[in-house]
């Protein structure tokens, strides 16, 4: 059976996909613009970012500052190793207990299920700042502060809810005959978990693994701020912070150090796009 792929474009009028096109455009510019801005802001010369009038694109644009940036942020290298460090831990954790968890909140009915899933949605509605007190005292009675395990697990404790719930989500679009055809065969729970739900949750469990770990990249300033004092254990946030936090802030290196330390995670993003976009879409097509 074969249809016209352009039937769903073809029924809008032009003034309408100019509408929508326009819509598009406008909301691009808002987000992609401060990042744009950036990255002109690291090839500009310093003397060109206070001149009047204010010149959007540099003149005489160069690398130099990405390359200055390198001696001018000692241990620039360790805070990025740091950062990705952190956050592939993180991840990693996440998925060992959420993709199960997510499996049980599909699957399965017991008492207090929906005070659980309840319980984990309240916990994303604190701050992390709220907590840091607790926590501070928490992880000093437990003499970890000042290493990763300090910055590593709150982050988990944040990350864990919202995985289950787009987890879970997924989870309940797997239909539930090909887990009672693998009852009818004599699999266990646990094989058919592992053969058969797994598989299909692939796409899934790539999008809350590229959420998760944006999410550790992202929040690790406040807590590595609160529980590390140590420089070797400093990510990449802290170190940029402490650096150009104490004295005169040279724009165009912290740019360019800025869009270096995003690099790993467009890195994870680039090659796992293709599960991002089936995990995004799966459902709709069911």
């Amino acid at each position: 059976m074969s249809y016209d792929k352009t039937a769903l474009i073809n029924r809008y009028r032009w003034y309408e996909l100019v509408g929508i096109y326009a819509g598009i455009a406008v909301f691009l510019t808002f987000v992609l613009a401060p990042f744009v801005e950036g990255f002109l802001v690291s090839l500009k010369p310093l003397s060109q970012l206070f001149s009047s009038p204010y010149r959007f694109f540099p003149e005489n644009g160069s690398f130099d500052a990405y390359i200055t940036m390198w001696d001018s942020v000692p241990g620039f290298a360790r805070y990025i190793f740091n950062s990705f460090f952190i956050s592939t831990i993180a991840t990693v954790v996440v998925l060992i207990l959420v993709v199960p968890a997510s499996y049980a909140f599909a699957r399965f009915e017991f008492r207090g299920r929906g005070q659980l899933l309840a319980a984990f949605l309240a916990v994303n509605m604190f701050s992390g700042a709220v907590l840091l007190i607790p926590l501070f005292r928490l992880m000093r009675s437990m003499g970890v502060l000042n290493t990763y395990f300090a910055m590593i697990v709150p982050g988990v404790a944040f990350l864990i809810p919202s995985a289950i719930w787009l987890l879970r989500t997924y989870m309940m679009r797997i239909p539930r005959e090909l887990e009672e055809a693998a009852y009818v065969d004599g699999a266990g729970y646990f094989y058919t978990f592992r053969r058969v739900i797994l598989p299909l949750a692939t796409p899934g469990i790539a999008v809350v693994a590229i959420t998760t770990f944006i999410g550790a990249y992202a929040q690790q300033f406040i807590f590595a701020l609160t529980f590390n004092s140590k420089t070797e254990y400093m990510p990449l946030p802290i170190g940029l912070f402490a650096y150009f936090g104490r004295q005169e802030v040279i724009w165009n290196e912290l740019m360019a150090a800025s869009f270096v330390g995003i690099a790993p995670a467009m890195i994870v993003i680039f090659f796992l796009q293709r599960y991002l976009v089936s995990g995004l879409t799966a459902g709709a097509i069911k």
